[in-house]
């Protein structure tokens, strides 16, 4: 599976983006995709994941409220809505398909990974 994550860029604090990531020579249908961001000098964190239905979704406690991920499978394409953002949102964004329908918060749950996009928010 190829994924193609995009719609990265510079926004002032408070404002939004919305990131795609869409999985080509594949579907993933069938598997939970996850919003994952590794910021400058950390680790890569898990932001938010979505099961195969997008019956279930999960989100980090510094993100709820702020982002919505959703799906539109007959597109293959996975979404990150992102308001209210805030400079320490500033990171690479990455999405990956689970390895199951429902695959967690654990970047070890996952096996296919998009090559990012970056989100730089300003103060």
């Amino acid at each position: 599976v190829q994924l193609q994550a995009s719609g990265g860029g510079l926004v002032q604090a408070g404002g939004f983006l919305r990131l795609s990531c869409v999985a080509f020579a594949r579907t993933f249908s069938n598997n939970a995709v996850g919003w994952f961001r590794q910021a400058p000098g950390k680790e890569r964190a898990f932001v938010a994941t979505i099961a195969w239905r997008g019956s279930t979704t999960v989100y980090d406690d510094s993100v709820k409220g702020r982002f919505t991920i959703s799906r539109d499978n007959a597109k293959n394409t996975v979404y990150l809505q992102m308001s209210s953002l805030k400079p320490e949102d500033t990171a690479i964004y990455y999405c990956a398909v689970g390895l199951r329908p429902y695959s967690g918060r654990e970047s070890r749950g996952y096996r296919y990974w998009g090559q990012g996009t970056l989100v730089t928010v300003s103060s």
